[in-house]
């Protein structure tokens, strides 16, 4: 199952005193879904956890199922902020176009 792994991982961050988690497949998604609370399950969660369904039952893609895994992370605000901004050689260019 190793084309489940996502290619690089999703850092989830619980905020200040707790470790930074690193969810880094498909199947960890999925624990990690299941978990949430059922109170804050809303759209978003919802469209997570059908895209990891669907790439465990490969109809889609580890990489697909982690942007809808990221977007949740994302909107949830537990994604870590190492993990907000873009990375690499133009990350300065982003950032200028990010204040405009």
């Amino acid at each position: 199952m190793d084309y489940l792994h996502f290619f690089s991982p999703v850092r989830i961050s619980r905020g200040q005193g707790h470790p930074v988690e690193e969810v880094d497949s498909v199947a960890e998604a999925m624990v990690f879904l299941r978990k949430w609370p059922k109170g804050r399950r809303g759209p978003v969660y919802q469209c997570a956890l059908n895209c990891c369904s669907a790439a465990l039952a490969g109809q889609m893609s580890a990489e697909e199922a982690r942007k809808a895994f990221t977007g949740f992370a994302r909107i949830t605000r537990l994604l870590d902020d190492d993990m907000a901004l873009p990375i690499g050689n133009d990350s300065k260019a982003s950032i200028h176009a990010l204040r405009r």
